[in-house]
């Protein structure tokens, strides 16, 4: 092929391609009002939240004891209609009104809201996996949060298209907890048929150390899913509550220390890490422990970094020093709608990076195929998961 023939190929075989979204905050629509959807839950996502408190003049406490409709409707004006919506939050906003052939030039969220209203949940989220391309997601499963646990024990299910994830946070970190817990951890993960567990982690995190996280990943996390054939997600950096006024907007990131990696790789050789970093600058460092380290696989640019010019950046640098051997995103997304937009941004911004690295290749000398372009796609964007969640105990 030549150069234009890549670039065609690239597009064509990412627009055709279903991907596996491996780390959302979705839910299945059996999990009833815990599935975030529609124009409301939208626009009070709360990176647009954080964008109203820099571009009015409400303040927190004035804001937070607005319902939610009145909180999407100072938005709204001020954001879409006050402002011209260009950061990447807000632009996804129009992105999924386009898709869903709505007027995102509408003036108030009349028509938007009678238009969700009409949706029967369960087709609505079909629809949306088929305009974003997607196949599959991964919840994020906290069994330790009451209401999610009673959805568990009411009998709410994982539909076609969403997994389950086990989320660790609380687990690793709570001192009450009684009982057996890898029993728990165990069947917890059985019940729900976790592809794997996962938790996110401050920029201070540290393995080895003397503290109850270390004894717990030690002695009970890291067995069981080695018993059972799951990976460990580790998401590392954030920084929580550093503006508590703001609630989830508050939220930051740090650079963290990445020898903590290391050492849990080397300890567990027959463990498999699944491993994002939330500071720009740990990226590099995250891909040399990916090459010494076997049971090591990068994911997604997470959080912050969800922009088009640092995803660009990483995953060349990604490309450049693994191959094929990383996943290159990950939605994170807390709203069913927020599929769209984001994997049309990842398709857009992927695009000529894959087509940029195959013409290199061609420039060199190595003869690219169409069938070796759809090889690659599926790997980085299904194969490289399914097969690291492929050896289960169940």
């Amino acid at each position: 092929m030549n150069t234009n023939e890549i670039q065609q190929a690239v597009e064509q075989i990412l627009d055709s391609t279903p991907f596996i979204d491996i780390h959302t905050h979705l839910f299945d629509p059996s999990f009833g009002n815990l599935s975030l959807w529609g124009i409301d839950d939208l626009l009070t996502y709360h990176y647009i939240e954080a964008e109203l408190f820099r571009s009015s003049s409400i303040r927190p406490e004035a804001y937070w004891i607005l319902s939610k409709e009145e909180r999407a409707d100072l938005i709204w004006k001020t954001l879409f209609v006050e402002n011209t919506p260009l950061s990447e939050a807000t632009r996804g906003v129009i992105a999924v009104l386009q898709a869903l052939e709505l007027d995102p030039s509408a003036p108030t969220l009349d028509s938007f809201r009678a238009f969700f209203r009409k949706q029967d949940l369960a087709e609505h989220a079909r629809r949306i996996f088929r305009l974003a391309g997607v196949s599959e997601v991964v919840m994020t499963n906290d069994l330790l949060d009451p209401q999610e646990q009673a959805r568990w024990h009411e009998g709410a299910e994982r539909g076609v298209g969403f997994h389950a994830a086990l989320r660790l946070d609380r687990i690793l970190t709570e001192t009450g907890i009684s009982g057996d817990l890898s029993h728990f951890l165990e069947m917890s993960a059985r019940n729900m048929k976790a592809v794997y567990m996962a938790v996110s982690l401050p920029d201070s995190f540290m393995y080895p150390r003397d503290d109850i996280s270390t004894r717990r990943l030690r002695e009970t996390v890291l067995p069981v899913c080695r018993e059972l054939g799951l990976p460990l997600a580790l998401m590392i950096g954030v920084r929580r509550s550093v503006n508590p006024a703001i609630r989830s907007a508050g939220d930051a990131a740090g650079r963290a220390d990445l020898r903590s990696i290391e050492h849990l790789c080397s300890e567990f050789p027959d463990n498999r890490f699944l491993v994002t970093v939330l500071s720009r600058e740990n990226q590099h460092e995250l891909c040399v422990y990916a090459r010494k380290f076997s049971n090591l696989l990068p994911f997604g640019c997470w959080w912050f970094l969800n922009n088009p010019s640092i995803v660009e950046e990483i995953t060349r640098e990604r490309l450049e020093m693994l191959g094929v051997s990383f996943i290159p995103q990950h939605s994170d997304a807390r709203v069913l709608e927020q599929l769209i937009y984001k994997w049309r941004n990842t398709r857009r911004t992927l695009a000529p990076i894959l087509a940029d690295a195959y013409k290199r290749l061609a420039e060199d000398g190595r003869v690219v195929t169409r069938a070796e372009i759809q090889r690659d796609v599926n790997r980085l964007f299904r194969g490289n998961f399914e097969q690291w969640t492929s050896r289960r105990a169940y």
